[in-house]
């Protein structure tokens, strides 16, 4: 199994870019937070008016700035992988 690695990464990607085609053509799709959904569910299941219990810390002044965080999330979260993926790739040109 000298290409395990490779492999398992190209089957994930592969499963993720299916997954996304087969949700994308299967009707329309309200695209939403986690958040107003929870509350949503706990206002059904309980049957009262669901009060969250903390505020947040931050809140930003627009949407594009909360945009524009989620964006610098997604891109801290892309250089640590690509970070992962070249110390695993220098490794192994070490190794062998």
């Amino acid at each position: 199994m000298k290409y395990a690695m490779e492999l398992t990464v190209l089957a994930l990607i592969l499963l993720f870019a299916g997954s996304f085609v087969i949700v994308l053509n299967t009707g329309e799709h309200e695209w939403g937070g986690t958040d107003g959904q929870a509350g949503d569910i706990i206002n059904e299941m309980t049957g009262t008016e669901y009060e969250p219990w903390a505020d947040p810390i931050y809140e930003p002044a627009s949407g594009e700035i909360e945009s524009l965080f989620f964006c610098l999330q997604a891109a801290i979260g892309a250089l640590v992988i690509g970070f992962f993926f070249g110390y695993y790739y220098r490794g192994r040109r070490i190794n062998t």
